[in-house]
Protein backbone atom coordinates (compact mmCIF):
# COMPACT_ATOMS: atom_id res chain seq x y z
CA UNK A 1 0.00 0.00 0.00
CA UNK A 2 1.41 3.40 -1.07
CA UNK A 3 1.12 6.11 0.92
CA UNK A 4 1.70 10.03 1.52
CA UNK A 5 4.45 11.20 2.93
CA UNK A 6 2.92 14.45 4.78
CA UNK A 7 -0.04 11.87 5.91
CA UNK A 8 2.18 9.83 8.23
CA UNK A 9 5.55 11.93 9.25
CA UNK A 10 6.49 9.18 12.05
CA UNK A 11 6.34 6.64 9.80
CA UNK A 12 9.83 5.33 8.13
CA UNK A 13 11.95 8.47 10.02
CA UNK A 14 14.63 7.59 7.56
CA UNK A 15 13.31 7.08 4.37
CA UNK A 16 10.25 10.51 4.10
CA UNK A 17 10.42 13.58 6.22
CA UNK A 18 7.32 16.02 6.76
CA UNK A 19 7.10 17.34 3.50
CA UNK A 20 9.12 15.34 1.25
CA UNK A 21 8.47 13.93 -1.56
CA UNK A 22 7.03 10.47 -2.35
CA UNK A 23 8.99 7.60 -2.32
CA UNK A 24 8.50 4.21 -3.89
CA UNK A 25 8.53 2.18 -0.46
CA UNK A 26 5.84 0.62 0.99
CA UNK A 27 5.33 1.14 4.18
CA UNK A 28 4.21 -1.45 6.63
CA UNK A 29 1.26 -0.80 9.00
CA UNK A 30 2.72 -2.79 12.00
CA UNK A 31 6.07 -1.15 11.36
CA UNK A 32 4.17 2.51 11.35
CA UNK A 33 2.31 1.75 14.31
CA UNK A 34 5.74 1.07 16.29
CA UNK A 35 7.04 4.45 15.38
CA UNK A 36 4.30 5.89 16.34
CA UNK A 37 3.78 4.78 19.55
CA UNK A 38 7.93 5.27 20.14
CA UNK A 39 7.07 8.81 19.11
CA UNK A 40 4.40 9.48 21.32
CA UNK A 41 5.99 7.40 24.37
CA UNK A 42 8.85 10.37 23.36
CA UNK A 43 6.86 13.28 23.51
CA UNK A 44 4.96 12.49 26.64
CA UNK A 45 5.37 14.31 30.09
CA UNK A 46 6.66 11.38 32.76
CA UNK A 47 3.94 12.76 34.88
CA UNK A 48 1.25 11.70 32.71
CA UNK A 49 -0.24 8.18 33.92
CA UNK A 50 0.42 4.98 31.93
CA UNK A 51 -3.72 4.86 30.93
CA UNK A 52 -3.26 8.29 29.09
CA UNK A 53 0.00 7.30 27.59
CA UNK A 54 -2.21 4.26 26.07
CA UNK A 55 -4.87 6.25 25.45
CA UNK A 56 -2.80 8.84 23.07
CA UNK A 57 -1.05 6.57 21.31
CA UNK A 58 -4.42 4.56 20.31
CA UNK A 59 -5.45 8.17 18.89
CA UNK A 60 -2.40 8.70 17.15
CA UNK A 61 -2.95 5.15 15.67
CA UNK A 62 -6.58 5.70 14.56
CA UNK A 63 -5.84 8.82 13.02
CA UNK A 64 -2.95 7.86 11.09
CA UNK A 65 -5.07 4.48 9.88
CA UNK A 66 -7.30 7.08 8.43
CA UNK A 67 -4.92 9.07 6.56
CA UNK A 68 -3.92 5.68 5.05
CA UNK A 69 -6.83 4.93 3.54
CA UNK A 70 -7.30 8.25 2.18
CA UNK A 71 -3.84 8.72 0.86
CA UNK A 72 -3.13 5.39 -0.30
CA UNK A 73 -6.95 4.75 -2.09
CA UNK A 74 -6.70 7.73 -4.00
CA UNK A 75 -3.31 7.71 -4.68
CA UNK A 76 -2.75 11.46 -4.32
CA UNK A 77 0.81 13.10 -3.49
CA UNK A 78 1.93 16.39 -1.67
CA UNK A 79 2.27 18.93 -4.32
CA UNK A 80 5.52 19.54 -4.85
CA UNK A 81 7.15 23.15 -3.44
CA UNK A 82 9.30 24.12 -6.58
CA UNK A 83 8.16 24.56 -10.19
CA UNK A 84 8.88 22.70 -12.94
CA UNK A 85 7.59 19.17 -10.78
CA UNK A 86 10.90 19.74 -8.79
CA UNK A 87 10.49 19.08 -5.37
CA UNK A 88 12.61 20.29 -2.21
CA UNK A 89 14.86 17.40 -2.83
CA UNK A 90 15.71 19.03 -6.16
CA UNK A 91 19.02 21.05 -4.25
CA UNK A 92 19.89 18.30 -1.73
CA UNK A 93 23.79 18.75 -2.14
CA UNK A 94 23.16 22.89 -1.16
CA UNK A 95 20.76 21.92 1.59
CA UNK A 96 22.98 19.00 2.94
CA UNK A 97 25.70 21.56 3.12
CA UNK A 98 23.50 24.33 4.60
CA UNK A 99 22.55 21.80 7.71
CA UNK A 100 26.19 20.58 7.89
CA UNK A 101 25.07 17.19 6.88
CA UNK A 102 28.18 14.78 6.14
CA UNK A 103 27.50 13.26 2.65
CA UNK A 104 27.37 9.57 2.44
CA UNK A 105 29.66 7.23 0.07
CA UNK A 106 26.72 6.73 -2.33
CA UNK A 107 25.70 10.20 -2.57
CA UNK A 108 29.00 11.17 -3.37
CA UNK A 109 28.87 8.66 -6.54
CA UNK A 110 28.07 9.50 -9.94
CA UNK A 111 27.02 6.26 -9.95
CA UNK A 112 24.73 4.59 -7.46
CA UNK A 113 24.62 1.11 -6.25
CA UNK A 114 21.40 -0.73 -7.28
CA UNK A 115 19.58 -3.92 -5.32
CA UNK A 116 16.61 -5.37 -7.22
CA UNK A 117 14.72 -5.49 -3.83
CA UNK A 118 14.96 -2.02 -2.83
CA UNK A 119 16.57 -3.52 0.66
CA UNK A 120 19.67 -1.47 0.72
CA UNK A 121 21.16 -0.20 4.01
CA UNK A 122 20.35 3.42 5.41
CA UNK A 123 23.73 3.96 5.40
CA UNK A 124 24.38 3.45 1.65
CA UNK A 125 21.52 5.14 0.89
CA UNK A 126 19.35 7.01 2.90
CA UNK A 127 16.59 9.51 2.45
CA UNK A 128 18.24 12.59 0.88
CA UNK A 129 20.34 10.46 -1.80
CA UNK A 130 18.27 7.35 -2.72
CA UNK A 131 14.68 7.85 -1.81
CA UNK A 132 14.13 11.20 -2.66
CA UNK A 133 15.22 10.97 -6.14
CA UNK A 134 12.94 8.61 -7.04
CA UNK A 135 9.66 9.91 -6.92
CA UNK A 136 8.31 13.34 -7.72
CA UNK A 137 5.00 14.75 -7.37
CA UNK A 138 4.10 17.53 -9.38
CA UNK A 139 1.92 20.63 -9.23
CA UNK A 140 -0.63 18.78 -10.74
CA UNK A 141 -1.09 15.79 -8.36
CA UNK A 142 0.67 12.61 -9.01
CA UNK A 143 3.05 11.51 -11.81
CA UNK A 144 0.88 8.79 -13.33
CA UNK A 145 -1.58 11.65 -14.28
CA UNK A 146 1.12 12.23 -17.43
CA UNK A 147 2.57 11.16 -20.20
CA UNK A 148 5.85 9.39 -18.55
CA UNK A 149 9.19 9.67 -21.07
CA UNK A 150 11.80 8.59 -20.29
CA UNK A 151 15.80 9.61 -21.13
CA UNK A 152 19.14 8.53 -20.17
CA UNK A 153 21.63 11.63 -20.74
CA UNK A 154 25.66 10.75 -19.92
CA UNK A 155 29.06 12.25 -21.25
CA UNK A 156 28.08 15.43 -23.78
CA UNK A 157 24.53 14.68 -24.24
CA UNK A 158 23.06 17.88 -22.21
CA UNK A 159 22.28 19.53 -25.93
CA UNK A 160 21.04 16.65 -27.26
CA UNK A 161 18.86 15.65 -24.70
CA UNK A 162 17.45 19.45 -23.83
CA UNK A 163 16.88 19.83 -27.59
CA UNK A 164 14.63 16.51 -28.00
CA UNK A 165 13.03 17.50 -24.17
CA UNK A 166 12.22 20.68 -26.40
CA UNK A 167 10.69 19.16 -29.27
CA UNK A 168 8.18 17.07 -26.99
CA UNK A 169 7.41 20.39 -25.13
CA UNK A 170 6.41 22.06 -28.08
CA UNK A 171 4.14 20.44 -30.08
CA UNK A 172 2.65 17.94 -27.52
CA UNK A 173 -0.83 18.82 -26.67
CA UNK A 174 -0.87 16.12 -23.67
CA UNK A 175 0.88 17.20 -20.24
CA UNK A 176 4.07 15.22 -19.36
CA UNK A 177 6.49 14.02 -17.26
CA UNK A 178 10.13 13.93 -17.98
CA UNK A 179 12.21 11.42 -15.92
CA UNK A 180 15.88 12.26 -16.67
CA UNK A 181 18.80 9.32 -16.04
CA UNK A 182 21.89 11.45 -15.77
CA UNK A 183 25.36 11.70 -14.12
CA UNK A 184 25.80 14.37 -11.59
CA UNK A 185 27.63 16.78 -13.47
CA UNK A 186 24.76 17.39 -15.34
CA UNK A 187 21.67 17.48 -12.92
CA UNK A 188 22.67 21.42 -12.43
CA UNK A 189 22.61 22.25 -16.09
CA UNK A 190 18.95 20.34 -16.68
CA UNK A 191 17.88 22.29 -14.19
CA UNK A 192 18.92 25.61 -14.43
CA UNK A 193 18.00 25.48 -18.66
CA UNK A 194 14.62 23.86 -17.54
CA UNK A 195 13.43 26.29 -15.33
CA UNK A 196 14.57 29.02 -17.33
CA UNK A 197 11.97 27.91 -20.07
CA UNK A 198 8.79 29.83 -20.14
CA UNK A 199 5.92 29.56 -17.86
CA UNK A 200 3.88 27.72 -20.35
CA UNK A 201 6.48 24.66 -21.08
CA UNK A 202 7.11 24.47 -17.58
CA UNK A 203 4.02 23.86 -16.55
CA UNK A 204 3.73 21.04 -20.32
CA UNK A 205 6.62 19.43 -18.82
CA UNK A 206 7.40 19.07 -15.07
CA UNK A 207 10.94 16.98 -14.39
CA UNK A 208 12.50 14.40 -12.28
CA UNK A 209 16.14 13.59 -11.88
CA UNK A 210 17.83 10.75 -11.17
CA UNK A 211 21.68 9.45 -10.81
CA UNK A 212 22.82 6.46 -12.91
CA UNK A 213 21.97 3.45 -11.24
CA UNK A 214 23.36 0.00 -12.12
CA UNK A 215 23.32 -3.36 -10.25
CA UNK A 216 26.17 -4.24 -7.95
CA UNK A 217 27.75 -6.91 -9.36
CA UNK A 218 29.12 -5.90 -12.53
CA UNK A 219 28.02 -2.18 -12.61
CA UNK A 220 31.07 -1.13 -14.29
CA UNK A 221 30.34 -3.61 -17.35
CA UNK A 222 26.25 -2.37 -17.33
CA UNK A 223 27.37 1.34 -17.40
CA UNK A 224 30.01 0.65 -20.35
CA UNK A 225 27.87 -1.66 -22.44
CA UNK A 226 28.20 -0.26 -26.26
CA UNK A 227 27.84 3.42 -25.17
CA UNK A 228 27.92 5.04 -21.50
CA UNK A 229 24.89 4.75 -19.75
CA UNK A 230 23.00 3.39 -22.01
CA UNK A 231 22.20 0.26 -20.49
CA UNK A 232 20.54 2.06 -17.94
CA UNK A 233 17.53 1.50 -19.51
CA UNK A 234 16.85 -2.14 -19.20
CA UNK A 235 16.18 -1.48 -15.67
CA UNK A 236 13.56 1.25 -15.93
CA UNK A 237 11.05 -1.10 -14.94
CA UNK A 238 12.97 -1.82 -11.71
CA UNK A 239 14.13 2.07 -10.93
CA UNK A 240 10.31 3.80 -11.38
CA UNK A 241 8.36 1.07 -9.71
CA UNK A 242 5.75 4.17 -9.33
CA UNK A 243 5.24 3.89 -13.33
CA UNK A 244 2.90 1.82 -15.28
CA UNK A 245 3.47 3.38 -18.90
CA UNK A 246 6.52 4.96 -20.24
CA UNK A 247 7.81 6.11 -23.65
CA UNK A 248 11.87 6.15 -23.35
CA UNK A 249 13.90 7.86 -26.41
CA UNK A 250 17.62 8.38 -26.78
CA UNK A 251 18.96 11.69 -26.32
CA UNK A 252 19.13 11.87 -30.21
CA UNK A 253 16.04 11.71 -30.98
CA UNK A 254 13.36 14.83 -32.05
CA UNK A 255 9.49 14.72 -32.15
CA UNK A 256 8.24 16.50 -34.99
CA UNK A 257 4.89 14.89 -34.31
CA UNK A 258 3.02 15.62 -30.55
CA UNK A 259 4.47 13.01 -28.40
CA UNK A 260 1.20 12.21 -27.59
CA UNK A 261 0.31 10.64 -31.19
CA UNK A 262 2.84 8.17 -30.52
CA UNK A 263 1.54 7.46 -27.06
CA UNK A 264 -2.15 6.81 -27.86
CA UNK A 265 -0.30 3.67 -29.85
CA UNK A 266 -0.25 1.66 -27.00
CA UNK A 267 -4.31 1.69 -27.14
CA UNK A 268 -3.67 -0.65 -30.02
CA UNK A 269 -1.31 -3.32 -28.25
CA UNK A 270 -3.06 -6.70 -27.81
CA UNK A 271 -3.57 -7.46 -24.00
CA UNK A 272 -0.17 -9.80 -24.19
CA UNK A 273 2.13 -6.66 -25.83
CA UNK A 274 4.25 -5.07 -23.20
CA UNK A 275 6.44 -3.24 -25.71
CA UNK A 276 6.69 -1.45 -28.84
CA UNK A 277 9.31 -0.38 -31.11
CA UNK A 278 10.43 -0.06 -34.55
CA UNK A 279 12.15 -2.50 -37.50
CA UNK A 280 15.94 -1.94 -37.05
CA UNK A 281 15.63 -1.98 -41.29
CA UNK A 282 12.91 -1.97 -43.72
CA UNK A 283 14.93 -4.09 -46.33
CA UNK A 284 16.75 -7.51 -45.60
CA UNK A 285 19.02 -5.98 -47.98
CA UNK A 286 20.62 -3.57 -46.19
CA UNK A 287 19.74 -5.31 -42.31
CA UNK A 288 22.13 -5.72 -39.76
CA UNK A 289 21.03 -8.52 -38.21
CA UNK A 290 20.01 -10.68 -40.49
CA UNK A 291 23.14 -10.20 -41.97
CA UNK A 292 25.75 -9.70 -39.30
CA UNK A 293 24.06 -10.98 -35.86
CA UNK A 294 25.62 -13.42 -33.54
CA UNK A 295 22.78 -13.80 -31.14
CA UNK A 296 19.00 -14.14 -32.08
CA UNK A 297 16.67 -11.34 -32.78
CA UNK A 298 13.27 -10.37 -32.63
CA UNK A 299 11.71 -11.28 -37.01
CA UNK A 300 13.39 -10.61 -39.97
CA UNK A 301 15.47 -8.26 -39.28
CA UNK A 302 15.00 -6.83 -35.48
CA UNK A 303 14.12 -4.08 -33.52
CA UNK A 304 15.23 -0.46 -32.59
CA UNK A 305 15.50 0.31 -29.21
CA UNK A 306 16.22 3.56 -29.37
CA UNK A 307 12.20 4.40 -28.99
CA UNK A 308 10.35 2.30 -26.87
CA UNK A 309 7.36 2.21 -25.45
CA UNK A 310 7.11 -0.35 -22.00
CA UNK A 311 4.53 -1.15 -19.81
CA UNK A 312 6.63 -0.98 -16.97
CA UNK A 313 3.96 -2.57 -14.57
CA UNK A 314 3.47 -6.23 -17.03
CA UNK A 315 7.23 -6.13 -17.41
CA UNK A 316 7.61 -6.21 -13.53
CA UNK A 317 5.57 -8.86 -13.18
CA UNK A 318 5.56 -10.97 -16.32
CA UNK A 319 7.72 -14.44 -16.91
CA UNK A 320 10.12 -14.94 -19.83
CA UNK A 321 11.41 -17.69 -21.84
CA UNK A 322 14.76 -17.77 -22.19
CA UNK A 323 17.52 -20.32 -23.52
CA UNK A 324 19.29 -19.97 -20.21
CA UNK A 325 16.84 -21.50 -17.79
CA UNK A 326 14.13 -24.88 -18.51
CA UNK A 327 11.74 -22.63 -16.86
CA UNK A 328 10.68 -18.65 -17.46
CA UNK A 329 12.23 -15.97 -15.46
CA UNK A 330 11.23 -12.79 -14.25
CA UNK A 331 13.12 -9.46 -15.51
CA UNK A 332 15.24 -8.51 -12.91
CA UNK A 333 16.58 -12.09 -12.52
CA UNK A 334 17.12 -12.80 -16.25
CA UNK A 335 19.30 -9.79 -17.25
CA UNK A 336 22.90 -10.66 -15.41
CA UNK A 337 22.64 -14.18 -17.24
CA UNK A 338 21.87 -13.21 -20.23
CA UNK A 339 24.65 -10.56 -20.37
CA UNK A 340 26.98 -13.11 -18.65
CA UNK A 341 25.60 -15.55 -22.05
CA UNK A 342 26.08 -13.39 -24.53
CA UNK A 343 28.53 -10.57 -23.85
CA UNK A 344 31.10 -11.56 -26.25
CA UNK A 345 28.55 -11.61 -29.45
CA UNK A 346 26.72 -8.33 -28.61
CA UNK A 347 27.63 -5.26 -31.04
CA UNK A 348 24.67 -3.13 -30.29
CA UNK A 349 24.84 -3.83 -26.65
CA UNK A 350 21.20 -3.32 -24.48
CA UNK A 351 19.36 -3.23 -27.55
CA UNK A 352 20.88 -7.01 -28.62
CA UNK A 353 19.93 -8.12 -25.37
CA UNK A 354 16.23 -6.79 -25.97
CA UNK A 355 16.24 -8.37 -29.42
CA UNK A 356 17.58 -11.82 -27.36
CA UNK A 357 14.51 -11.36 -24.90
CA UNK A 358 12.03 -10.72 -27.18
CA UNK A 359 12.94 -13.15 -29.65
CA UNK A 360 12.00 -15.78 -27.35
CA UNK A 361 8.74 -13.95 -26.55
CA UNK A 362 7.49 -12.42 -29.75
CA UNK A 363 3.74 -11.99 -28.25
CA UNK A 364 4.94 -9.43 -25.85
CA UNK A 365 6.12 -6.96 -28.70
CA UNK A 366 3.90 -4.71 -30.93
CA UNK A 367 5.96 -3.33 -33.99
CA UNK A 368 5.02 -0.02 -34.52
CA UNK A 369 5.90 1.93 -38.33
CA UNK A 370 9.35 3.26 -39.08
CA UNK A 371 7.63 6.34 -39.10
CA UNK A 372 7.86 6.79 -35.36
CA UNK A 373 11.41 6.01 -35.41
CA UNK A 374 12.95 7.35 -38.95
CA UNK A 375 16.62 6.96 -39.00
CA UNK A 376 19.70 8.08 -41.55
CA UNK A 377 19.22 4.15 -42.82
CA UNK A 378 15.86 5.45 -44.04
CA UNK A 379 16.99 7.60 -46.70
CA UNK A 380 20.73 7.36 -47.25
CA UNK A 381 20.42 4.29 -49.66
CA UNK A 382 17.22 5.54 -50.80
CA UNK A 383 13.59 6.15 -49.59
CA UNK A 384 12.38 3.00 -48.02
CA UNK A 385 9.73 4.01 -45.04
CA UNK A 386 6.71 3.49 -46.58
CA UNK A 387 4.80 5.43 -43.37
CA UNK A 388 7.28 8.09 -44.02
CA UNK A 389 6.14 8.82 -47.34
CA UNK A 390 2.66 8.80 -46.70
CA UNK A 391 2.37 10.73 -43.15
CA UNK A 392 5.61 12.30 -42.84
CA UNK A 393 8.60 11.68 -40.57
CA UNK A 394 6.79 11.65 -36.85
CA UNK A 395 10.14 11.09 -34.70
CA UNK A 396 13.89 11.74 -35.80
CA UNK A 397 16.26 9.97 -34.54
CA UNK A 398 19.29 11.20 -35.22
CA UNK A 399 21.87 8.24 -34.49
CA UNK A 400 25.53 7.77 -34.96
CA UNK A 401 26.09 11.51 -34.21
CA UNK A 402 24.20 12.74 -37.89
CA UNK A 403 22.89 16.02 -35.87
CA UNK A 404 26.73 16.92 -35.35
CA UNK A 405 28.52 15.75 -38.26
CA UNK A 406 28.61 16.33 -42.13
CA UNK A 407 27.42 13.19 -43.63
CA UNK A 408 23.68 13.65 -43.17
CA UNK A 409 22.97 17.53 -43.39
CA UNK A 410 19.19 17.00 -43.97
CA UNK A 411 19.38 15.51 -40.36
CA UNK A 412 21.48 18.66 -38.92
CA UNK A 413 19.13 21.10 -40.50
CA UNK A 414 16.29 19.81 -38.15
CA UNK A 415 18.44 19.53 -34.79
CA UNK A 416 19.79 23.04 -35.81
CA UNK A 417 16.33 24.56 -36.50
CA UNK A 418 15.06 22.91 -33.04
CA UNK A 419 18.45 24.11 -31.45
CA UNK A 420 18.29 28.07 -32.00
CA UNK A 421 14.49 28.31 -31.73
CA UNK A 422 13.66 29.83 -28.65
CA UNK A 423 10.12 28.69 -26.97
CA UNK A 424 7.77 31.28 -26.39
CA UNK A 425 9.47 33.70 -28.76
CA UNK A 426 7.02 33.73 -31.16
CA UNK A 427 6.11 32.78 -35.00
CA UNK A 428 7.20 29.41 -35.70
CA UNK A 429 6.99 29.56 -39.40
CA UNK A 430 9.95 32.07 -39.63
CA UNK A 431 11.88 31.12 -36.22
CA UNK A 432 11.77 27.27 -36.46
CA UNK A 433 10.55 26.15 -40.23
CA UNK A 434 11.95 28.90 -42.67
CA UNK A 435 15.38 27.99 -41.59
CA UNK A 436 14.79 24.24 -41.43
CA UNK A 437 13.82 24.88 -45.30
CA UNK A 438 16.88 26.99 -46.02
CA UNK A 439 18.88 23.90 -44.41
CA UNK A 440 17.50 21.51 -45.96
CA UNK A 441 18.10 23.49 -49.38
CA UNK A 442 21.57 22.86 -49.03
CA UNK A 443 21.63 18.66 -49.08
CA UNK A 444 19.94 17.84 -51.75
CA UNK A 445 23.44 16.61 -53.05
CA UNK A 446 22.34 13.56 -50.69
CA UNK A 447 19.79 10.82 -50.69
CA UNK A 448 17.91 12.16 -47.62
CA UNK A 449 18.23 15.85 -48.52
CA UNK A 450 16.34 14.50 -51.84
CA UNK A 451 13.04 13.65 -49.69
CA UNK A 452 12.17 17.50 -47.81
CA UNK A 453 8.37 16.44 -47.82
CA UNK A 454 9.13 12.95 -46.15
CA UNK A 455 11.39 14.96 -43.24
CA UNK A 456 9.36 18.13 -43.02
CA UNK A 457 5.61 17.55 -43.78
CA UNK A 458 4.88 16.75 -40.37
CA UNK A 459 6.74 19.64 -38.81
CA UNK A 460 5.39 22.15 -40.34
CA UNK A 461 1.91 20.47 -39.75
CA UNK A 462 2.93 19.97 -36.46
CA UNK A 463 4.31 23.78 -36.14
CA UNK A 464 0.85 25.23 -37.34
CA UNK A 465 -1.06 23.62 -34.99
CA UNK A 466 1.36 24.88 -31.92
CA UNK A 467 0.80 28.11 -33.39
CA UNK A 468 -2.59 28.38 -33.30
CA UNK A 469 -3.09 27.47 -29.85
CA UNK A 470 -3.96 29.86 -27.54
CA UNK A 471 -1.27 31.65 -25.62
CA UNK A 472 -0.45 31.62 -22.09
CA UNK A 473 0.92 34.35 -19.62
CA UNK A 474 4.91 33.79 -19.75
Amino acid sequence: MRVSCRALPLIAPGHAKRGAPCAPTPLHHEAGVANMRRGVRAATPALLSPLLQLSLAAAVVVVAVVAVSADGASGRCPRAAAEGGSSPAANLSERRAARGTPRRRRCDSEQSWWNPYWMLPEDMSGADCFWESAKRCSRGGSVAEALQLAVVACGSRLEETMVMLKSAALFSRARLHAHIFAEDELHAGFREQLLAWPLRYRRKLPFSLYPITFPADNADAWRKLFKPCASQRLFLPLLLPHVGWLLYVDTDVLFLAPVDELWALRRRFRASRLAGLAPEHELLQIGWYNRFGRHPYLGRTGVNSGVMLMDLAGLRTAQFKNDMSAVPLGWSEMLLPLYNKYRLNITWGDQDLLNIIFHYNPEMVHVFDCRWNFRPDHCMYGSNCGGAERDGVAVLHGNRGVYHDGKQPAFRAIYQALLHYRLGSGDLESGLLAPARAAMGEAAHTYCGRVPHVLLGQLERSAAAASAEPAEPR
